[in-house]
């Protein structure tokens, strides 16, 4: 494989909640994360989708990327991911469609197909939606259809969201998405953060599968991978332990 030295740096936060800090503390850290990782001339900046969780305040995901967005000036800012069987697509393209509008050009909207909780927590968002992993494939041809430019006679249209076209990634830590970015010719992002061992496989997967669409001639891949900076080795080996 060439060696490209061009790979562009993004970040994901899940907005974690410091011991003895509060959830106000944590969101405003993470808006001064974004604003330095703008400054670096990081590509991106993605937002986490995760629920009932008491260190980690990214529940509210388009919530979030308004509020980085809003606070920042070039950085894409994205979800990593909207983990869409908790939520209908129509109100995930909406959102996204108003912040397109509201931020055009700078917005990603990453999918995972897991719920991103505990059991009692899914049934809580979904009410009485019994979505399930299967559903994945069909709920992200609807969402590309809602974010497309509405066709005459669509009865059905997300205002805002359709022709804003904000670019769909596949996010996967199996083999499942990386399949379906392949043939759909989407971004894919590998969760390695959670499932190393499955890196090389899903990426071989995509790009010898991939079928070039219009959203993208060649195949596309980010790779999130967990990291720890501090200014010494100790003090990072001791933030290291609480993860």
């Amino acid at each position: 494989m060439p060696h490209h030295s061009h790979a562009k740096l993004s970040m994901l936060d899940l907005v974690g909640v410091r011991e003895g800090g509060t959830v106000a503390q944590a969101l405003a850290l993470s808006l001064r994360t974004a604003q330095h990782a703008e400054r670096l001339g990081f590509a991106r900046y993605w937002l986490a989708e995760h629920h009932n969780m008491t260190s980690i305040a990214s529940s509210a995901t388009a919530v979030l990327v308004g509020h980085v967005a809003g606070g920042t000036q070039r950085i894409r800012v994205g979800s990593g991911g909207i983990m869409l069987p908790n939520h209908a697509p129509l109100v995930v393209a909406e959102a996204f469609g108003t912040l397109a509008e509201l931020y055009p050009g700078r917005i990603d909207l990453g999918l995972g197909r897991a719920p991103g909780t505990d059991p009692l927590t899914m049934r809580a968002l979904r009410r009485n939606r019994a979505e399930t992993e299967e559903d994945f494939p069909r709920e992200v041809t609807e969402l590309q259809e809602l974010l497309a430019d509405a066709r005459p006679g669509q009865r059905l249209v997300a205002n805002p969201g359709a022709g804003t076209h904000v670019p769909i990634w596949l996010l996967g830590s199996s083999l499942f998405s990386a399949q379906l970015a392949a043939e759909r010719g989407l971004p894919y992002a590998f969760a390695s953060h959670f499932a190393p061992q499955m890196l090389l496989q899903a990426i071989q997967i995509y790009r010898r599968n991939f079928c070039p669409s219009a959203a993208l001639d060649k195949p596309y891949v980010a790779i999130g991978v967990p990291l720890i900076a501090a200014p010494t080795d100790d003090e990072a080996q001791f933030l290291a332990s609480s993860v």
